[in-house]
């Protein structure tokens, strides 16, 4: 930020040329002090043993007839209050206005980030709990290209295991003739749980034939290999369908069986390297020093599990892309897990790639958990079609279709009632656990996606009623308070989505918006627009236009469509 880089120079010039690379200004907590605030004088004087206001006078005196500001004062025990000038906040909109990247600074040019995320299992349908892997991931996905990474956004399925020789015996004697010609998940999900209960009556014959079945599937056996591939296939299809609702697109879908046949070599090398040890007939790895317990790599009866998968996974993504970092996003459940995972990979040299973690709190409904045996186990088309209904009840009782076709407002209702809930989920740290509330997540005020979308769609009526255009030729209106609160507040988009990448919480880019909604509103109350003379109506559209650039890409940031008509 030029901010930062002015007061960094006025510390080099009031204390000598020593690295002031870490002096930073922040937006000032309290408007009547100032624009923003930096605090690190005092941070400073405690370093040298000086007095803190001293410090913090020198500085000040080095910033005297720097063009760029227009008061700066010295305040507290050597706290800066800086206010801005209007040239330089408007030449800082015409610079964000004018880039494509609306100033986000590209720091990830020329690397690359692999982020896992949704990962659903093959042969079922996708419920409420997958949401918010789903939506935290592709946000994250959205926004770490926004930066200027190169991403990989990978899918990695639950496509392998013993759950497939219970889904073959089923398919193909629990299922009528129909349902296997026109095969679809919902009959793989039937067949599962039909085969699973068979296979547990006491006299396990059942059961010992799913096991024979996952046996040829192993060994390659042809006719099961075409069924488990057609399940995939199926499965893959289905997700799809949900996918393309939610706005996701993933670069690869590698399940586990992708990575099943570099297994063996995996445990090989930790055997080799002395990392795993026989344990009661398994390998395991003991991380016991760091207070990780034992990570099994190899089960006593020869099986593989998720530790050796994932140990293989990057493995292969390192010798593929070359990553900068690889991100996982899961439930907190797998934190345990993903502690004793990236341990044993930095062990195995993986110590140049970055391996991170997004838990998330689990989600619930009306105060219960989500699970099966609870009854409330929504299916996510169930989810999206009960949201679409919601929401297109309200834009018929609102009447703002003008008289638009019925696909119009389907297309409409499918807009808000999406965005709203991704954003409740989006809106809260990815730490918290979320109780959903339909209410809540439609509300058309509030910290809601249909707040949003409606503060969006009514700045963009606002400008067509104008016929003004989007560029701010005439410069920007930034003399009364509202207009200055709503401008610098635009500059703070950079710094929302770069904050949001380095916490791996689109939430806070999602409380910058909600934050910008509301100056907006301030500001639309406080400042006639269409009713202002020459040329202060023209720099308050420009306002309003650059209001509704930023607000749009942000929502779209988020994965949120930005209707422009609500």
């Amino acid at each position: 930020m030029d901010l930062d880089n002015i007061l960094q120079k006025a510390f080099s010039q009031a204390f000598g040329g020593e690295d002031f690379s870490w002096v930073r200004v922040v937006p000032a907590t309290d408007a009547r002090f100032g624009d923003y605030q930096c605090n690190d004088a005092l941070k400073y004087a405690k370093k040298l043993g000086m007095n803190p206001r001293q410090a913090a006078s020198s500085v000040a005196e080095a910033l005297k007839g720097e063009a760029a500001f227009e008061k700066v004062e010295v305040a507290g025990p050597g706290f800066l209050n800086i206010t801005v000038g209007e040239k330089w906040l408007e030449g800082r909109l015409a610079e964000m206005d004018g880039d494509a990247n609306m100033a986000v600074a590209q720091s990830g040019a020329g690397r690359k980030v692999v982020i896992d995320y949704s990962s659903p299992n093959a042969a079922k349908q996708m419920h409420i709990g997958h949401i918010r892997s789903t939506v935290i991931g592709n946000a994250l996905d959205r926004i770490f290209r926004a930066l200027g990474y190169e991403v990989v956004a990978d899918n990695h399925l639950g496509d392998w295991g013993t759950q497939f020789g219970i889904l073959i015996k089923g398919y193909r004697e629990c299922l009528t003739d129909e349902e296997r010609e026109n095969l679809t998940v919902a009959a793989l999900e039937k067949c599962y749980v039909l085969s699973a209960a068979k296979a547990k009556d006491e006299d396990g014959v059942w059961k010992d034939a799913c096991r024979a079945e996952l046996v040829k599937l192993q060994q390659g056996d042809a006719e099961n290999l075409a069924l488990w591939k057609r399940f995939i296939e199926i499965s893959i299809g289905e997700f799809e369908r949900m996918y393309a609702k939610l706005g996701v697109k993933f670069d690869t879908y590698r399940g586990e069986s992708y990575y099943n046949p570099m297994m063996p070599g995996v445990v090989e090398r930790l055997v080799a390297t002395g990392l795993a040890k026989e344990s009661e007939g398994a390998l395991v790895v003991d991380l016991s020093d760091e207070k990780l317990g034992v990570a099994i790599v190899r089960k006593s009866d020869g099986g593989y599990n998720y530790t050796t998968s994932d140990l293989a996974c990057v493995e292969s993504r390192v010798g593929e892309y070359s990553p900068e970092r690889i991100i996982y996003v899961t439930d907190d459940r797998q934190q345990l897990h993903f502690r004793q995972f990236f341990s044993i990979a930095a062990k195995m040299g993986y110590s140049g790639v970055k391996l991170v973690h997004v838990p998330f709190g689990l989600m619930s409904f009306k105060g219960k958990a989500i699970s099966t045996r609870e009854g409330n186990l929504i299916r996510l088309d169930d989810l999206l079609s009960e949201a679409k209904r919601r929401a297109l009840a309200i834009v018929e009782a609102r009447d703002g279709t003008d008289g638009s076709d019925p696909a119009s407002r389907e297309r409409l209702a499918e807009q808000i009632g999406y965005g709203a809930v991704k954003y409740a989920d989006l809106s809260h740290d990815p730490a918290t656990a979320i109780d959903f509330d339909w209410d809540k997540a439609l509300a058309l005020e509030g910290n809601s996606g249909p707040y949003l979308q409606y503060a969006y769609a009514r700045v963009c009526s606002l400008m067509e009623k104008a016929g003004a255009s989007a560029g701010g030729g005439s410069g920007y209106s930034v003399a009364t308070p509202a207009e200055k609160r709503l401008a610098l507040h635009l500059l703070e988009f950079p710094g929302a989505v770069s904050r949001a990448a380095e916490a791996y919480k689109p939430s806070v880019l999602a409380d910058y918006l909600f934050q910008l909604a509301q100056l907006y509103s301030s500001f639309y109350q406080n400042s006639p627009i269409l009713k202002s003379e020459s040329p202060v109506r023209e720099r308050r559209l420009a306002l309003c236009a650059l209001f509704a650039r930023v607000l749009g890409r942000g929502l779209e940031l988020l994965g949120i469509e930005a209707p422009r008509h609500i």
